[in-house]
């Protein structure tokens, strides 16, 4: 009997551009001699893939360099404009779309506010529909060099051959055909590819290629901002095939019969360390509410809110606000505690303090976070890991959503998607 998943020439041969590409994006530009043991192929198997990917405009030429007494090497990159990216985060404040290049410089953007009409499920597609058309149209770009679009969403997102279904209890989609009604609504150009994922996930990959876990053989990833949510990952490599797990951090429980969460539970860290919940916090303690802030929530500016309390509790000068220190205080232990059950469940080499959020917060609380997570994780393990804050910035979601493409295009050895005329 045949075996059904012998490979094919045509198997070996995308395999062996994959691997080219791979070693050229992540650690190029690298000569063809070069690519030779970084690649393990052979010199003729080089020589092959390269002039291929060189002839369809996937390579070119980075410099040449000299060699020990032989003839000057030319170096290899994959080429910057060969293809397009677009990245979009389904925030909780806003819905925001980028347009890369292969380099990940940014070409385009555009943003679409979400508080007066929350997560209504037809106006982000209205907003992803727009999106799409503005950051083309605005950059110029030929629809045809598009290689996908990848979009992070919050809540658990389950794939079937339906499409990806997003189940986002604290937003109020339940099992919201997410991809069926964006390629009913969206002009996607002809074979570009549509990836859906978790917000959290799509932040984690960026970091572990581009960011604060790059080298790291593990790290959890924390997304803050107006929810929590976190990832962790295992991969020595960003080329590799990663095993990333999205986790509903944010309600894990931290106070027992505490707060209500957004979720309809009691006590989880979404609702003592989420920007929303930092609001409302500071509203119950008397605060000085921020310039806006009606009590509305609908109507507030979770951004604002957090960065009146941090100039409350951290004035550039005067007094600072004693009830906003204390409260803050309070969420670096809550944060804390959380991050320790990440360390006691997980083991990460590294733990990454990310979103709008944690990037606010984090330059004020990371010290205290590190303490308490030392004072209730386990010794031996916190010992191991190192708890620092994300480095790609507010961005790192749409960063993280156009990666989703790119690595399916690398692993596909830069097969583009088929065209249609």
């Amino acid at each position: 009997m045949a075996d059904g998943k012998r490979r094919t020439v045509r198997d070996l041969r995308r395999g062996n551009r994959a691997l080219v590409l791979q070693r050229l994006y992540f650690d190029g530009p690298l000569s063809r001699q070069e690519l030779g043991p970084a690649t393990g192929l052979s010199s003729g198997s080089i020589s092959n893939v390269v002039s291929e990917l060189v002839t369809e405009g996937l390579l070119e030429e980075a410099g040449i360099v000299d060699s020990d007494g032989g003839r000057p090497r030319t170096l290899l990159r994959v080429a910057p404009g060969s293809g397009l990216l677009i990245g979009i985060d389904i925030g909780e404040t806003r819905v925001r779309a980028e347009l890369f290049d292969l380099s990940f410089t940014e070409l385009a953007r555009t943003e679409r506010p979400l508080a007066q009409h929350g997560y209504d499920v037809d106006r982000i597609v209205s907003h992803v529909r727009t999106a799409v058309a503005d950051v083309l149209r605005d950059a110029g770009a030929d629809p045809g060099l598009l290689l996908g679009i990848g979009i992070g969403v919050p809540g658990i997102v389950e794939h079937s051959a339906d499409g990806a279904v997003v189940h986002g209890q604290t937003i109020g989609w339940n099992a919201v055909p997410f991809e069926q009604l964006l390629r009913k609504a969206v002009d996607i150009p002809s074979g570009a590819p549509l990836f859906i994922d978790n917000g959290a996930k799509t932040l984690g990959q960026a970091e572990m290629w581009f960011g604060g876990g790059r080298g790291a053989a593990s790290a959890a990833v924390a997304l803050i901002g107006s929810g929590v949510g976190a990832c962790v990952v295992h991969a020595a490599t960003p080329d590799e095939s990663a095993r990333t797990d999205a986790l509903e951090w944010g309600h894990t429980v931290v106070h027992i019969r505490g707060r209500r969460c957004r979720c309809g539970s009691l006590g989880c860290l979404e609702a003592y360390a989420g920007a929303e919940a930092l609001r409302e916090r500071r509203r119950e303690a008397g605060g000085a509410p921020a310039a806006g802030d009606t009590g509305d929530t609908a109507d507030t500016d979770d951004e604002t809110a957090l960065a009146a309390l941090l100039a409350a509790a951290y004035p550039l000068d005067g007094p600072a606000d004693a009830a906003a220190v204390a409260l803050l205080d309070e969420t670096a232990e809550y944060l804390g505690a959380a991050v320790a059950d990440l360390i006691n469940l997980f083991r990460p080499e590294r733990i990454l303090l990310g979103g709008w959020a944690g990037l606010q917060l984090g330059p004020h609380l990371l010290p205290l976070v590190r303490r308490y997570a030392a004072e209730y994780a386990l010794e031996h393990a916190a010992a191991r890991t190192t708890i620092e804050l994300g480095r790609l910035g507010a961005d790192a979601v749409t960063v993280g959503a156009a990666t989703l493409t790119l690595s399916d295009f690398l692993n596909r050895g830069g097969t583009r998607p088929a065209r249609v005329t």
